[in-house]
């Protein structure tokens, strides 16, 4: 059945749908839990857009999710990374024999990932490998590998030690490199080495503002602005940093959305034009059937 509304769920409130999984936390912004999935709170059991950088980490049992309209499947040595802004739903949870599905999960706020030591271009550098294939098997070395990582960082989330919260993101940065490795292991040093770091924080802060105002600006020239930066320039050095032009990328979260709120909602094309800030119908059937092959009255009921 369709939803109405699309609820938006920060870190603080995906922690209440599991009140009996113990977690460790630093502050708000940030905390491990041991989820143990017996029930569920059912506002994950529909599609709901979570607003923070989330790992799923399976020990055992198996879990059938929904990200950006791709079924997925997570079992045991397995991992799922979720980046601001998808849509995810929880299909169902499958034991292990006589064992719960457990697993771990780490929750970041946006403002939390910010300060870790991560480029968002290596999250973002295989084109969209995340939002289109967000799970990966780990190999039994990373698996053992970021398992000794989580243990460290839980012993330093209930210690008394000194520069606990910059030992913490230190610790996290090691662990998002490895968990990325997974995804791009064929990404080679020297690829990184012929782009500067100008390049990646300039992609870094693209990728963030695209994030954020993707609805209300789809033009190179808004965002080429706001870095202080030519459309010409822009455009370049994002395409030198990911392989895809800016407006591809501004295009890809605009089809997302215009997907999500297709195939979630109730909401009358119409009003999903006002919405998304397209001047006509028209503008946006042209917009969208250009990039999935069909019209958003095809896509809503295929």
């Amino acid at each position: 059945m369709k939803e109405h509304t699309l609820l938006n769920i920060s870190p603080a409130f995906f922690r209440s749908c599991f009140p009996d999984s113990p977690s460790v936390s630093l502050g708000e912004d940030f905390y491990i839990m041991d989820a143990s999935i017996k029930g569920y709170h059912d506002p994950i059991g529909h599609p709901c857009r979570f607003d923070g950088f989330m790992v799923f980490y399976c020990m055992s049992g198996t879990m059938k999710m929904s990200v950006n309209l791709t079924d997925v499947e997570i079992s045991k040595g397995m991992v799922l990374i979720n980046i601001p802004g998808n849509i995810i739903r929880i299909n169902e949870i499958l034991r292990d024999g006589d064992k719960d599905a457990t697993y771990i999960c780490l929750v970041l706020s946006k403002t939390f990932f910010q300060c870790l030591n991560v480029e968002v271009c290596k999250l973002f550098n295989e084109g969209v490998s995340m939002m289109q294939n967000p799970c990966v098997r780990l190999s039994e070395a990373d698996f053992h590998l970021t398992g000794g990582l989580l243990e460290y960082i839980r012993s330093l989330l209930v210690s008394e030690a000194s520069y606990k919260r910059e030992a913490t993101l230190a610790a996290l940065s090691s662990l998002f490199y490895i968990l990325l490795g997974a995804w791009t292991p064929e990404t080679s040093a020297g690829d990184d080495a012929d782009k500067s770091n100008r390049t990646k924080v300039i992609f870094d802060r693209f990728m963030r503002l695209v994030m954020d105002h993707h609805i209300q600006h789809r033009t190179v020239g808004f965002y080429a602005e706001k870095l202080n930066l030519t459309p010409k320039y822009l455009s370049k050095i994002i395409k030198t940093a990911s392989g895809r032009s800016a407006p591809e990328w501004i295009d890809s979260y605009v089809i997302l959305e215009a997907k999500n709120l297709l195939k979630y909602s109730t909401t009358p094309i119409k009003e999903i034009v006002y919405k998304m800030n397209f001047p006509n119908q028209s503008v946006f059937y042209k917009f969208f059937k250009a990039h999935t092959g069909m019209t958003p009255t095809e896509y809503r009921n295929s």
